[in-house]
């Protein structure tokens, strides 16, 4: 059953500046807190920004640290696998989590909620 994340960002349209572009190398995530308290992961994959949840569904991992293969994160803990541009589940249709806008503006990155 999965697990409800009480770190999920809440959309409400907030925008929320990040850091500089290029503060995430590429082929890497990144943990971002907001001030609020909650928490994305951020990847660049192939020089483009991505944000989904933070937290597998399945056990509550983090899945900023987890290993990336291509456009896909697979949480360290049991290997479920999302897409890291639409936050879908490849590993199970009912674990997807949300995905986030990311907009570069003047050198700085940005997170939609």
């Amino acid at each position: 059953m999965p697990k409800k994340n009480p770190r999920k960002p809440k959309r409400d349209g907030s925008r929320h500046k990040i850091g500089p572009e290029g503060a995430v190398p590429e082929g890497r995530g990144a943990t971002v807190q907001l001030k609020d308290g909650s928490e994305v992961a951020l990847y660049n994959i192939g020089g483009k920004l991505h944000a989904i949840e933070n937290f597998c569904p399945h056990k509550g991992f983090p899945l900023a640290d987890s290993r990336i293969y291509g456009g896909m994160v697979e949480c360290d803990l049991h290997g479920y696998r999302f897409d890291v541009s639409t936050g879908a589940c490849v590993t199970k249709s009912s674990c997807s989590i949300d995905a986030y806008d990311v907009v570069v503006e003047d050198g700085w990155i940005y997170i939609v909620t």
